[in-house]
């Protein structure tokens, strides 16, 4: 609440000597009988209008306060926002080759992976992000959306066993779901576009190498951040004997030249995640470069509220007459 003409307020200062006069002379101005002892009084019983004899004087300052603040025009406001969002296009490429069962970062590669890029998501909800899979080839999961819902829906059902199982052949190409990524960008018309590649391999698929792909970003002014992700020394990777799980030691085979190569050519950087707790600093990272932009406009709407304070002022007033007239009656 705030008042639209405050300096009405300071008339409340002449309170203090209203208050003054009340304690110190009024009771000398209030007929009295002299008696020549009343000693005898000192332990009678005072009645109700005995102690409710001040009660007409704070009713009065109360009218009086009440009154003020109705000169000094309360008025409360509603207030809220409108926001004008521009959004980041972002695609997500993620490697799903069977190396990403290796199990160096918990549970495995790919589901870390996952796991990061789903609070990724869950943390950009006013942006563009689609979803590219890739191995020895690579297909859209998921094309641009900011229905975050389904795309983590997508996201969930990704996993490694679709080369286990023959439905995209086994592989790293990362050329080709770079270049899927950037085919799914070059038509947006949002000034900021951006790919975050994650592999945790070298290109040894595609028909397209990654420094051609990383060339056709840059040329469309796509930004693109590549993570290389897996530990430094040979990793457990899951295999299956006679139905028995077994582990053998799989070399990390991972091209960071290349992968640097491709994020300087396009103004992006390249990061190196050896563990869970590294990859989720490097989106953190990534989320904190690449801002959604918003511009927002604050309104305000005022209503005037004395409305209280005059019908506190009009009962108060009408109290002190009646408790002056006809609770507290006087003879003269």
């Amino acid at each position: 609440m705030e008042f639209a003409n405050k300096e009405y307020l300071f008339l409340l200062l002449l309170l203090i000597p209203y208050i003054v006069w009340y304690l110190l002379y009024k009771k000398n101005a209030e007929p009295s009988l002299r008696m020549s002892d009343t000693f005898a009084y000192q332990y009678a019983h005072k009645s109700w209008r005995v102690r409710m004899i001040h009660v007409p004087f704070a009713l009065r300052v109360i009218t009086f306060v009440m009154l003020i603040l109705v000169l000094a025009r309360p008025q409360r406001h509603n207030a809220w926002n409108s926001r004008n969002v521009e959004g980041i296009d972002i695609m997500l490429v993620m490697d799903v080759s069977t190396s990403m069962l290796t199990e160096d970062l918990k549970p495995n590669r790919i589901e870390a992976a996952k796991n990061v890029a789903s609070e990724f998501i869950s943390g950009r909800p006013d942006d563009n992000i689609g979803l590219t899979i890739f191995a020895g080839e690579a297909f859209t999961q998921c094309p641009m959306t900011t229905d975050h819902q389904s795309l983590l829906s997508l996201l969930h059902n990704v996993n490694a066993d679709i080369v286990q199982r023959g439905l995209i052949e086994d592989g790293t190409a990362i050329g080709m779901g770079l270049v899927n990524a950037v085919s799914r960008l070059k038509d947006r018309k949002t000034k900021s576009r951006v790919v975050i590649l994650l592999t945790d391999g070298s290109n040894n698929r595609g028909d397209i190498s990654p420094m051609t792909a990383a060339d056709i970003a840059r040329s469309l002014g796509i930004r693109v951040y590549t993570i290389a992700v897996g530990s430094n020394k040979p990793a457990p990777y899951p295999v299956y004997v006679a139905g028995t799980k077994q582990y053998v030691n799989m070399r990390v085979d991972i091209d960071p030249q290349t992968l640097g190569q491709i994020a300087s050519v396009t103004d992006g950087n390249f990061y190196r995640a050896t563990n869970t707790a590294e990859l989720k600093q490097i989106y953190k990272d990534i989320d904190e470069l690449e801002k959604t932009k918003m511009r927002v406009k604050k309104y305000r709407k005022k209503y005037e509220a004395y409305q209280p304070f005059a019908i506190i002022a009009v009962i108060s007033l009408l109290l002190e007459v009646f408790m002056r007239t006809v609770v507290l009656r006087r003879i003269p």
